[in-house]
């Protein structure tokens, strides 16, 4: 979708059309959820602090988020997607990958799939959405942006290597700042540099993910589309108008245990096994510590006291304030099988005994 929260806001406010918005509270503490794109041609962005945005764009209008609101929309929209295959991987509210190799419709082709859902997303929600048709996930990715806003573009198959040849490496999923400067530090800019690393010599530097940057830089790519991908994490996090130290962290980090044990209880059949405490330093430096008890916590109090205890682990000064901490549950498994394997190691260390 397109500036997805923003245009949401334009279409149920015609007087907000054609002006730059930004969805954000205000504050020193905020940061922009979207922001439309008359706010974007003055350097406005997602993600960032909402008082830089303010200072980019004087004239913007800030509008608070709704959630709710987005959510019934991004609804509306998988039901579009639903007409055509199930099967569709969300990747947010506003983004997902489909695979419509078979297809519940007697369109010809992918590209026509995708300008019937864009279509009827137009005629059904009076928003836009641009599409990225490829042979694979990742490929489909890059397309989507490439004629945004209101656009389509299409990869063929005999068209990848020669797609790939001039882009950045950093378009390649997986490549973030750090990589790209070893990359860099190698002489290799583009995927094209890329292809001129063997792939011998690609793996002896590192590692597994040497096989999967020469793959990338080939246009392939096999992971499939997954539906219904399983919860990886559940999280609350928050951040404060005035930072904290370590210490007056615990009645914030038992009101997000709160949120975070009651997402936790909604996915029926499977459980966790990790508790992660993350923590953003005042000058922005990010911190996670975790740990996987041998008993998992049974209650919000019990996840509360472990995340509180996780606190221990942060080395640093006494004195060093945050300005965020969150209160997480990852590594989720099957309940039957966590069940299993723990009556496993416990029949074992009986016999031991």
């Amino acid at each position: 979708m397109d500036a997805f929260y923003a245009s949401v806001e334009q279409r149920d406010d015609p007087t907000l059309r054609g002006k730059p918005v930004v969805v954000a509270w205000r504050g020193a503490r905020s940061v922009v959820c979207a922001a439309s794109y008359e706010a974007r041609k003055f350097g406005v962005r997602s993600a960032m602090p909402a008082v830089r945005a303010e200072r980019l764009c004087p004239q913007a209008i800030f509008v608070p988020p709704d959630f709710v609101r987005y959510k019934a929309v991004s609804r509306q929209v998988r039901e579009i997607f639903s007409r055509h295959t199930d099967l569709i991987e969300p990747l947010s509210l506003d983004e997902a990958y489909l695979d419509v190799t078979v297809t519940k419709t007697d369109l010809p082709s992918a590209t026509a799939t995708a300008e019937a859902i864009r279509t009827a997303i137009r005629e059904e929600t009076s928003l836009t959405a641009s599409a990225g048709v490829a042979p694979n996930k990742f490929l489909a990715k890059i397309a989507s942006d490439w004629n945004k806003p209101d656009g389509l573009y299409v990869i063929r198959p005999h068209q990848i290597e020669a797609f790939l040849a001039p882009l950045a490496v950093n378009r390649l999923p997986g490549v973030g700042k750090v990589m790209e400067a070893k990359l860099e530090a190698l002489g290799i800019k583009t995927v094209s540099d890329l292809r001129r690393m063997t792939l011998a010599d690609l793996e002896m530097r590192f590692g597994r993910w040497g096989r999967r940057l020469h793959e990338l830089s080939l246009g392939i790519d096999e992971h499939a589309v997954q539906p219904d991908r399983p919860t990886l994490q559940v999280s609350a996090e928050d951040t404060f108008e005035h930072d904290i130290t370590l210490d007056e962290l615990e009645p914030h980090i038992r009101r997000l245990a709160e949120k975070t044990w009651a997402a936790h209880q909604r996915e029926t059949g499977r459980v966790a096994r990790t508790v992660v405490l993350k923590l953003k330093t005042s000058d922005f430096h990010t911190l996670t510590r975790s740990f996987s008890p041998a008993v998992l916590p049974g209650s919000a109090t019990e996840l509360a006291d472990l995340a509180c205890a996780l606190r221990e682990r942060v080395e640093r000064p006494a004195d060093s304030r945050y300005r965020l901490v969150g209160v997480g549950l990852s590594g989720f498994v099957d309940q039957d099988s966590f069940i299993a394997q723990r009556d496993l190691f416990d029949n074992a260390s009986a016999h031991q005994t």
